[in-house]
């Protein structure tokens, strides 16, 4: 029986592909900053809650320990995350740091800490949820796609060097999914001299193009067990959709379309 490790497991994305791989028969170890809180992955036999805050370097060296004494781990799944989004004129030097914490410094912890376990191994699989965020952007997320673009290239680089100890890393690009992340995981700061575009923004957010968690769990499975070597996974219609337009248009015509569709201009 094989074993996936996920970081932000208490919720959407991370959440679903709990359950969808201990559905498929793996064992789990689902972390998140408070398991005591998590009542329905707790309920599954194959599932495993630990804490985990993804900023705190001292905790992913200890979970990441506890995991490796409890079983062997054949996927880690970097999926701890959340979106700042507002101008960058109204945000704050704390919330920046927080982002990149998070975001990135995070996933790169996690990382960091399994190296030497899959090395010695020979063999491993890191899967990394970054965004079509990484591929295109949106009016009033720069922090937010910084972060993304900067995974996304991260694990380009990555791929080089974990290939010659037998280990792959691949990214999942989600477009939106369908959970709490607009609500529960968006850091949304105003400022009132933007507020005619932020409020044109969100107003041209169409979440019927959204995709399922359970949908993009279902990429995440087919990533850590189809045996290709391929970096990146586009997953969601409306992601592949933007992506492809993206690569027709050029760089400079898809984002005056975007310009256009959410700011009005």
């Amino acid at each position: 029986m094989k074993t996936i490790f996920i970081t932000g497991a208490s919720s959407g994305l991370g959440k679903a592909t709990a359950k969808l791989f201990a559905a498929k028969g793996w064992n789990v170890i689902a972390t998140m900053r408070k398991p005591e809180q998590e009542t329905e992955l707790a309920q599954i036999a194959n599932i495993t809650l630990l804490p985990l805050d993804v900023t705190n370097p001292q905790q992913v060296k200890n979970t990441v320990q506890q995991a490796l004494s409890m079983d062997d781990i054949d996927v880690v799944f970097n999926n701890a995350g959340y979106g700042l989004m507002g101008p960058l004129e109204a945000i704050s030097d704390e919330q920046i740091v927080r982002q990149f914490d998070t975001n990135v410094l995070g996933v790169i912890r996690v990382t960091q800490a399994f190296i030497p376990y899959f090395r010695e191994k020979g063999q491993g699989l890191f899967l990394t949820t970054t965004s079509i965020g990484g591929h295109i952007t949106f009016p009033f997320s720069s922090l937010y796609h910084a972060t993304k673009w900067a995974l996304e290239g991260w694990s380009e680089s990555m791929a080089f060097e974990l290939r010659k100890i037998g280990v792959g890393t691949k990214t999942i690009a989600p477009g939106g999914i369908l959970t709490d992340f607009i609500g529960r995981s968006l850091d949304f700061t105003p400022h009132p001299a933007y507020q005619q575009w932020t409020d044109s923004l969100f107003a041209g957010i169409d979440q019927h193009q959204f995709s399922t968690a359970d949908l993009i769990a279902a990429v995440v499975y087919e990533a850590a067990t189809d045996g290709k070597d391929q970096l990146v996974y586009l997953a969601g219609t409306d992601a592949e959709a933007m992506h492809a337009q993206r690569r027709a248009l050029g760089n400079d015509a898809f984002h005056q379309q975007m310009a256009t569709a959410f700011l009005g201009a």
